[in-house]
């Protein structure tokens, strides 16, 4: 086929179009030094990030990475599982030791039985020569308790003193080198915060949730635990049997509060000890052997008009003021009556410090010394009245 003039210059320019564009591509690649790996999606980007994304407390994050992931990486390895267990031995009615029946039933005779009675709880290491905080009621009584590391190591660990008002108890373990946990600070919470939880909950190792402080400075009468002596950090964070003793963290990977599974219906809540309280308190366990609990010896409550008509009717004074804290009972041979305190006064002032609920008042109790004086302003009959009370260890039991 004879091709025209017209039809070959047509093909020639096409053809060096076409090599100009491969050759231009070519150094335009080069010059850019970009690879192509073909196992990967290519992705047109509209526009470049000009920084990592963070969240808002500050920690970078990526699609896998994120702050919580970063704050268990950093604190894991400082949570501990703690096996307790306990012999419990059953009795023998003492009438079954009679020498008649034994005679009579001869080996039928029911025996004394052992069982093993076995526990799960979480544990947090304080400092590098093994020294770790845990809830009370996960060791109290335990005879033998053995501490697992989350690199598998296994430990026996000594309970060196518990203290059942806070539910704290401490454990020694003889290792060195351990990573200790980072301290937060719990007094400058807000509700809403991030709060993650780290534990054995059910016996699940190493189980992370997580949530957000429902509430803080929760009563020991609110929570539903009396007997103690806590103002407990409240979340929503899953917090099951085998949690207790296992620490609450902020956004920031730092130790917050030390969790308690201590109410068994609190359905979808959560509490926690403040670090503070914990820490003062395993502290004073490691060097004594006990903590002291400043006691005055009353009872209060918050001051309203139905509280103010009832005692103004039953003690026959004259209570003015609408709010406030009023004692309701003075223990009788308390470092409170000592001092001179009585029934239908009004707490004004706690060691310097205006209070205007029992919560507050509680809480100027416990930064006391037990034996030195403690200022406690009162207002009796419309005029202010100072008194010096001398708090006393709060005792075993409380006469009602």
């Amino acid at each position: 086929m004879t091709l025209s003039l017209k039809q070959l210059t047509l093909y020639f320019s096409l053809l060096s179009i076409g090599s100009a564009t491969g050759w231009l591509g070519h150094h335009y690649v080069t010059a850019k030094k970009l690879t192509i790996d073909p196992d990967v999606i290519p992705v047109v980007k509209e526009r470049t990030q000009a920084s990592t994304p963070t969240f808002a407390d500050g920690l970078a994050s990526s699609t896998n990475y994120n702050f919580i992931a970063k704050a268990v990486k950093k604190v894991g390895p400082s949570v501990v599982r703690i096996d307790a267990s306990k012999k419990l031995t059953t009795q023998v009615p003492e009438a079954l030791n009679n020498p008649l029946l034994k005679r009579f039933f001869g080996e039928n005779l029911p025996v004394p039985e052992e069982k093993i009675k076995r526990g799960t709880g979480s544990g947090i290491i304080i400092s590098s020569d093994g020294r770790l905080i845990t809830n009370a009621h996960v060791v109290d009584g335990a005879d033998t308790v053995k501490v697992t590391l989350k690199d598998g190591r296994e430990f026996d660990g000594m309970v060196k003193a518990v203290d059942s008002l806070t539910d704290i108890a401490v454990i020694k373990i003889e290792a060195t080198d351990l990573p200790e946990v980072p301290i937060g600070n719990s007094e400058e919470l807000i509700p809403g915060q991030w709060a993650i939880a780290i534990g054995n909950p059910l016996g699940l190792d190493n189980t992370v949730t997580v949530g957000i402080i429902s509430a803080i400075d929760r009563t020991s009468s609110q929570v539903g635990v009396a007997d103690k002596r806590v103002r407990f950090i409240q979340t929503d964070a899953a917090i099951n049997p085998g949690n207790s003793g296992g620490p609450l963290l902020n956004a920031q990977g730092e130790v917050i509060g030390i969790n308690t599974a201590i109410r068994a219906n609190a359905q979808g809540l959560g509490f926690a000890i403040p670090i503070e309280t914990a820490k003062r308190v395993a502290d004073e366990l490691f060097l004594h052997g006990k903590a002291e609990h400043p006691f005055l010896g009353i009872s209060m409550v918050d001051l309203t008009p139905e509280v103010k008509n009832e005692i103004n009717r039953q003690l026959q004074i004259r209570i003015n003021h609408n709010q406030g804290v009023v004692i309701k009972r003075v223990i009788e041979n308390s470092p409170a009556e000592k001092a001179g305190l009585r029934q239908g006064d009004v707490i004004n002032k706690v060691g310097g410090v205006t209070v205007t609920s029992p919560t507050e008042v509680q809480q100027e109790v416990e930064k006391s010394l037990v034996g030195e004086s403690l200022a406690v302003e009162v207002i009796r009959n419309r005029r202010i009245a100072e008194f010096l009370v001398k708090p006393d260890t709060f005792p075993q039991s409380i006469d009602n």
